[in-house]
């Protein structure tokens, strides 16, 4: 599922859709991507809404020698929704299928949770991600067995209650829905032909309605709805942490205390818990603390940036000082330009 907009993003979903947003030098679409890889999925449909031309040409890239996969984009005339987005490909989905979505980083074993989803004989296994904080989630309650009581406990078993975004009081338990799931086709069949239609706020409240099976199982990997700047920045801190873990490939380049430099990158300056991307140029004396730097963009000398997205073909003058910024592709900022908590679109 890759149609969203992005909205929280902005600038930097104004010129591409929100699965197209980089991560060390990466499309965040293609982490879920080598996910399903590694479970020895072969086939994979990209839905797309907003902006999916970016999408499509990138998804026309996995389809090489090297990748063995089937890809192919289907774009929305109108927005679906999630539920609505899917079930377009009904015609395609008539077996077991997996459902992920495209704007998240994740990578986990989706192998396990296809096992579980047919040892439990569920018609929806869906992926949960534990939470300290579940009020800004939509939280799933779990019980052992299929019907059973609620066990705010469990990390896995048959989902018997969700909450949307609940208050702390509110709050059964601390796992939510993660975004991907097994689907049997008979649960495709029950979203309208034509409407638009969610899967977790209209079609699994439907199945649980019906009394059918539905299992969920936390996950241990990596997860991260990349909805706001700070959490593509959070995000990137984990994958270089964790890089020796990971079931995939990192682009080219130096990992050291953790930053990341790509090898066609220079960096004079200094750096701290930063990414600097694809063909950039960091000059001497300036310091990058918490920050990512996206492809071609150039940082003149004795810059000051903290707690900053830059998105592409940027261009900062020297002596410039940024803290919490988020700069849209394509900008150019003077010398000794000063910009604090703000965000900078574009001109074009």
């Amino acid at each position: 599922m890759a149609g969203g907009q992005g909205s929280r993003l902005r600038p930097l979903t104004l010129t591409r859709p929100k699965p197209m947003v980089e991560v060390l030098g990466r499309p965040v679409i293609d982490f879920v991507k080598d996910a399903m890889q590694e479970a020895s999925i072969d086939t994979i449909i990209v839905t797309t809404g907003y902006q999916g031309e970016q999408l499509e040409h990138h998804v026309d890239s996995w389809n090489t020698h090297r990748q063995p996969i089937h890809a192919w984009v289907n774009q929305e005339a109108t927005p679906m929704g999630t539920a609505g987005s899917v079930r377009l490909l009904s015609d395609h989905l008539t077996e077991t299928f997996v459902v992920g979505s495209g704007d998240s980083v994740a990578s986990f074993d989706i192998q396990a949770l296809v096992r579980s989803h047919r040892e439990s004989g569920a018609k929806v296994t869906m992926a949960l991600w534990e939470v300290e904080d579940p009020t800004e989630f939509g939280i799933v309650g779990l019980s052992s067995t299929h019907l059973g009581a609620l066990d705010g406990n469990l990390r896995q078993g048959y989902i018997c209650r969700f909450k949307e975004k609940p208050t702390a009081e509110e709050a059964f338990s601390n796992v939510i829905n993660a975004g991907l799931y097994i689907i049997e086709p008979e649960v495709l069949a029950l979203v309208p032909e034509g409407e638009k239609f969610d899967f977790s706020k209209q079609l699994f409240p439907m199945v649980l309605q019906k009394g059918w099976p539905m299992y969920a199982q936390t996950i241990d990997g990596v997860w991260f709805d990349v909805g706001h700047p700070s959490e593509l920045i959070r995000a990137q801190h984990t994958l270089i942490d964790q890089r020796e873990s990971l079931p995939f490939p990192l682009p080219e380049g130096v990992f050291e205390n953790g930053n990341f430099v790509s090898s066609s990158a220079s960096v004079a300056g200094r750096l701290e818990g930063s990414v600097v991307s694809q063909h950039c140029d960091v000059s001497s004396k300036s310091n990058l603390h918490n920050v990512l730097l996206m492809a071609h963009c150039s940082v003149g000398e004795n810059c000051h940036i903290e707690e900053s997205v830059i998105g592409r073909n940027v261009t900062i003058g020297k002596g410039s000082i940024l803290k919490n910024v988020v700069i849209g592709d394509g900008v150019e900022l003077v010398e000794n330009s000063q910009f604090e908590n703000c965000r900078i679109p574009s001109s074009d």
